[in-house]
């Protein structure tokens, strides 16, 4: 198993340098620090393997706003960064340095809910601060008190997006098609059956597969024997591109609404054309607003990186200002002041419109729905 160990970034004035023995982080120009003592937050991301993807963007966020949060000169937050590779036992051990070894004052990840079902309770046990930027499984803030998330839950995200499909297309009947064998597919699976269920949608069939699975033609075929009037799956992108372009190529031509994990431009990378008529919902869609905040994001990340920041991006920049916002009003670095300050968070104002933190330490807010066309989004009217 490749490990990957990326030491501390400083920001400096020419640029983010980031020592690593075996591979880089993208880097942004910034600013020299304040000569405060740096605020260690460690950060865990799926920066190799199958989910690089979502993790790769996702530190580009965190990156981009540690650059502009030192500028500022209020705080000087030093990340540290490491790679879980997507893997739970991987994102453990890189939990534990990061608590034991570094003496982080906060977490930001990890990229995948099935790693937070770890690293969660490695961090509240630890009394840790810990908020997932990506997570969209049920059940993540309820693994205790220090546990966060400012990425919408499939549980507010899948319905919006089922029902717009509905007033859109008449649906009556559904299939339905998972992965069976990963915390976050399953989490949104079950959210889909009960949205559903709730809403007299039939039910034409059941099907699943697992990771790393490549084809899909005989579940498909089975989906298309039923005649649905629509497809609900939950895959991440690497399985659902592929879903898409076999899907299609065998004739199944009805709408698809899919999970938080079909929200990457790498769903057109794989499935080009065959995206098109994909439902999503999502709280972050750069093109129907004109806020100057959301402008200025999109305009200093595609500087940075040459690439429109996607939805993992914006969840990370702002995740990473609602922390840096919780340490400020704590006025130190003692981790239960910042807890406290995080669950007081309400009305902030970030990239992603205003957003607070429920009683439950998760996401109040409401997504857009999305349809692809032409290998991009655009709003569901």
């Amino acid at each position: 198993m490749v490990r990957l160990k990326l030491n501390k970034i400083i920001i400096i004035a020419v640029s983010l340098l980031l020592f690593s023995c075996k591979a880089d982080v993208p880097k942004v120009k910034g600013e020299q620090p304040n000569s405060q003592q740096s605020i260690k937050i460690g950060i865990i991301a799926a920066l190799s393997g199958p989910a690089a993807g979502y993790g790769n963007s996702i530190v580009n966020g965190f990156t981009l706003a540690a650059s502009e949060i030192n500028k500022a000169g209020a705080l000087n937050i030093e990340l540290i960064i490491e790679d879980s590779a997507g893997k739970q036992e991987q994102a453990l051990s890189v939990v534990k340095k990061l608590i034991n070894s570094d003496k982080v004052t906060a977490i930001l990840g990890p990229t995948l809910s099935t790693e937070m079902r770890l690293v969660g309770p490695e961090a509240n046990n630890s009394g840790i601060p810990i908020l997932a930027t990506s997570n969209t499984a049920s059940g993540i803030t309820d693994i205790g008190q220090f546990v966060f998330r400012d990425s919408m839950p499939e549980s507010i995200a899948i319905p919006f997006a089922i029902k717009k499909a509905i007033e859109k297309y008449h649906i009556k009947n559904v299939a339905m098609f998972y992965g069976d064998d990963d915390v976050f597919t399953k989490s949104a699976f079950d959210t889909m059956k009960s949205t559903a269920e709730a809403l007299g949608l039939n039910i034409t069939t059941i099907e699943k597969f697992q990771k790393g699975q490549t084809d899909f033609k005989a579940q498909l075929t089975k989906i298309k024997s039923t005649s649905p009037d629509a497809l609900l799956c939950s895959a991440l992108y690497n399985e659902g591109g592929v879903i898409l372009d076999q899907a299609r190529k065998i004739g199944i031509t009805v709408p698809v609404i899919g999970g938080n994990g079909f929200n990457s431009p790498k769903i057109f990378e794989i499935a080009g054309s065959s995206s098109d008529g994909l439902i999503v919902a999502t709280p972050w869609f750069s093109e129907s607003v004109e806020n100057p905040k959301v402008l200025d994001f999109i305009s200093k990340f595609e500087k940075a990186y040459g690439s429109k920041p996607d939805q993992f991006a914006a969840q990370a920049y702002d995740g990473l200002f609602i922390m840096a916002h919780a340490i400020k009003t704590a006025g130190s670095a003692d981790r239960n002041k910042i807890r406290d300050a995080l669950a007081s968070v309400r009305n902030f104002n970030g990239v992603l419109g205003k957003f607070s933190f429920d009683q439950n330490r998760d996401v109040d807010m409401e997504p857009f729905v999305l349809i692809a066309k032409d290998s991009k989004f655009q709003l569901l009217q």
